[in-house]
């Protein structure tokens, strides 16, 4: 958890580029933790040897049991659908959408402690649930953001690398370098160099300070600068469903990667955030963004229906996808798309972009499944988060991918802790070249 630290340094990414332009059923196996004991490092401490023999026990009685079958096209097709990863935090279901640790994200807004009554849930909460499997009080999500914070101090160092970037690198760029600086004093290093076993390590740029009364996600927004009572509790929102989404995608997968070479959680982390800031993963929130204030360019705010209509032809008539829409995996509207038009309404109903999104809601769909070509035509989570993150002012639709790879480090970090715990190996999967798979599969028919 030490690379927390790194989202202290996250102001002064901003200010650079500043310088351009059913319940019951489905939460039941949950249990309530005991506000009696706040210490999550004793809870790990209690769950890691039960997993382990958890673990050895599915090894020794289903280790031979097969999971399907591996097709050449999931060979060459980037190994979609294939099962092939142990990943304990999260779940993707193609039709419900992310759950973490069992529950979905209603019932996460439901069951997680908030700042305020009937607010989002704190980051922190969700932090505990992904690591423990058990929702935490909110005595305990308290005592984990005051741990949190009294691990934040960044060096100097680490500002100086950042700024010795030219201020056009992109953001991401940016928080990079700054996470592979910190791994200069990186806990898990220094302990391996030593020779600890790994299954016993669990663990003009104006710079705003933390504030000690903050939580993680409100931190997070008062140290961009924002104090709006409503925008730290978007930024709650926004970690709590950005944090994990199993682990097939580009950054989890990455850090999964790079963490079973024994690599600490700097090293891993900034592996995953070179991932994320991909075209096709990460960065695909900012383009969306883009996207529809190049509608409202071309058509105005108050665009038509057939207006908008005419603009979604015409961007894929040209060879390009509409930004927001489709997934990998869903096939149906991604529910951290839905919460966050629920935040919208409560919030911001009269913005202009919002309602212009809203009408892409009701017109992109019916055209991509017209095309015949797209297996999910409905908006994912990208569609609807630049709108909300610029109705309170943070229009640098370059950093928004910052926002996701900080808000991913919980899932990513919490999974690395299991991986260290259960003794999880070096991942290292077989490849084959074309002439085999032709030679082999012509003796298979």
């Amino acid at each position: 958890m030490a690379f927390f630290r790194s989202v202290t340094a996250l102001s002064r990414l901003r200010s650079r580029v500043g310088q351009q332009s059913n319940l019951s059923n489905s939460v039941r196996w949950l249990q309530m933790q005991s506000s009696a004991d706040l210490d999550l490092h004793s809870q790990l401490k209690e769950m890691i040897p039960e997993q382990q023999e958890r673990l050895k026990k599915v090894k020794s009685e289903l280790g031979k049991a097969q999971l399907g079958n591996i097709t050449v096209d999931m060979v060459i097709g980037g190994m979609r659908g294939m099962t092939g990863l142990l990943w304990e935090t999260s779940l993707l279901d193609p039709d419900e959408g992310i759950r973490f640790r069992g529950l979905s994200i209603p019932e996460c807004q439901k069951l997680l402690p908030a700042a305020k009554p009937d607010g989002e849930p704190l980051p922190e909460g969700l932090l505990w649930l992904l690591l423990t499997g058990k929702v935490p009080s909110k005595e305990q999500v308290d005592g984990l953001s005051k741990e949190l914070r009294d691990r934040a101090t960044v060096p100097d160092y680490v500002y100086k690398a950042i700024d010795a970037l030219p201020v056009t690198a992109h953001p991401m760029t940016q928080f990079a370098s700054g996470v592979m600086a910190l791994q200069v004093q990186s806990e898990f290093q220094e302990a391996y160099e030593k020779g600890i076993h790994k299954s016993k390590i669990y663990k003009d740029g104006k710079i705003i300070p933390k504030d000690d009364s903050l939580d993680y996600g409100g931190n997070f927004s008062h140290m961009l600068g924002f104090d709006d009572p409503k925008m730290l509790e978007l930024m709650r929102l926004y970690v709590t469903i950005h944090s994990d989404h199993e682990g097939g995608n580009v950054s989890a997968h990455t850090g999964h990667l790079v963490a079973s070479a024994l690599s600490d959680p700097y090293l891993s982390f900034a592996a995953a955030l070179n991932g994320l800031a991909g075209p096709l993963h990460g960065l695909a929130n900012q383009e969306v963004l883009l996207w529809i204030k190049s509608v409202v360019d071309e058509c105005g705010e108050n665009v038509t229906t057939e207006q908008l209509k005419d603009y979604v032809w015409k961007t894929l008539n040209s060879g390009k996808v509409v930004p927001g829409f489709g997934h990998g995996v869903l096939r149906k509207t991604d529910p951290r798309y839905t919460c966050q038009r629920e935040f919208a309404l409560k919030h911001l109903p009269d913005d202009p972009l919002f309602q212009l999104v809203s009408k892409l809601f009701e017109v992109v769909p019916p055209i991509l499944t017209k095309l015949g070509k797209v297996k999910n035509p409905w908006p994912n989570v990208d569609a609807h988060s630049g709108v909300l993150l610029n109705h309170f002012g943070l229009a640098e639709a370059r950093y928004y991918t910052v926002l996701f790879g900080v808000s991913r480090s919980l899932g990513i970090c919490s999974q690395l802790i299991w991986d260290r715990a259960l003794g999880l190996p070096l991942e290292r999967p077989k490849s084959v070249t074309l002439d085999w798979i032709e030679k082999n599969c012509k003796k298979a028919a």
